[in-house]
């Protein structure tokens, strides 16, 4: 797969495909479907077949307080799109100029002169341009004066439930993991390199890996049982996600993982957390040693629930 940073680095070679427009946050069994019509009107065209994503999300530049948390981080969406077998990835950075573009000018600069579209499928919903002021049928007559198909993409619905981002956020706010796995095709988990933190967990006893977030928020927040893939090995163990109430902190969040009966450095390399269940919401604690005792109690419980579902473990 070929990703392509920015408008500028479009070449004549990246002419002619077959496209879809998103955000595609999580790449979940909805989006799936829409890649793999994409596919196959990119073999029945002879074209490859192009993603288009904003970086950052649009939301995320005009309301980044209110946006909605994001479920994968632009290096694992692109990286579930490859899975896909998508051809291409256009990430434009979203920023005021581009914002700015009207229904026209976006249509023009991006789609016929940037990549020469051959075929487009977006959702119904789908608006675009300055005030948003491109809608679907405005595509389908933009293509039909240019020359490119317009297809609506379909819902795709499981057990009577649209499949969107936005379900698959309320599943993990509401702690359904098993939810939250039928909706993505797979398990949800967080990716991120081991960083320095505080050393805090280590002197309370118990040492844990500070995973790098790189997103302003994430739609998890409490002590959770996780597994942790480390060189492809699932470890079971526990970790929080969440501000640090109980320690002066950023106010950004963290993710924090004690890997149980792990014994080895793990400062820089990238981990998956994966989560299977929530044991409690994250509290400010009155002392140190209070914390100390609900982390010990915390791991105790990660054990007993490794130790007695053996069928369960990772």
């Amino acid at each position: 797969m070929q990703l392509v940073r920015g408008l500028h680095n479009l070449r004549p070679q990246h002419r002619g495909c077959v496209a879809t427009i998103g955000n595609f946050d999580g790449v979940h069994r909805g989006h799936q479907a829409i890649l793999a019509r994409l596919r196959e009107r990119a073999v029945e065209l002879g074209v490859p077949s192009c993603v288009v994503i904003f970086e950052p999300q649009p939301r995320e530049f005009f309301t980044p307080d209110s946006a909605p948390p994001r479920l994968a981080r632009l290096r694992d969406k692109i990286e579930l799109l490859r899975g896909e077998g998508v051809d291409r990835v256009l990430c434009l950075s979203f920023n005021q100029r581009l914002g700015g573009l009207s229904a026209t000018e976006f249509v023009d600069t991006i789609l016929i002169d940037g990549l020469g579209v051959k075929h487009l499928e977006v959702g119904d919903d789908f608006r675009f341009g300055h005030d948003r002021s491109g809608d679907f049928d405005f595509l389908r007559q933009a293509g039909a004066a240019q020359g490119f198909s317009v297809e609506a993409a379909q819902t795709v619905e499981i057990d009577g439930m649209r499949v969107s981002s936005t379900k698959v956020r309320d599943a993990l706010g509401q702690a359904d993991f098993t939810l939250a796995e039928h909706l993505l095709g797979r398990p949800f988990g967080i990716a991120g390199r081991v960083l320095h933190g505080q050393k805090l967990a280590r002197q309370l006893g118990t040492p844990t890996a500070n995973v790098q977030l790189k997103r302003r928020r994430v739609p998890l927040s409490g002590v959770y049982l996780v597994s942790t893939l480390i060189d492809g090995k699932a470890w079971p163990g526990v970790a929080n996600i969440g501000v640090r109430p109980t320690v002066a902190g950023d106010g950004s969040a963290h993710l924090e993982v004690h890997v149980l009966d792990f014994a080895g450095d793990l400062y820089g390399r990238r981990l998956t957390v994966v989560f299977h269940h929530k044991l409690r919401d994250e509290q400010r604690f009155a002392s140190l040693e209070a914390l100390k005792a609900a982390i010990n109690a915390d791991v105790a419980a990660a054990r007993a629930h490794w130790h007695g579902q053996p069928d369960e473990r990772p």
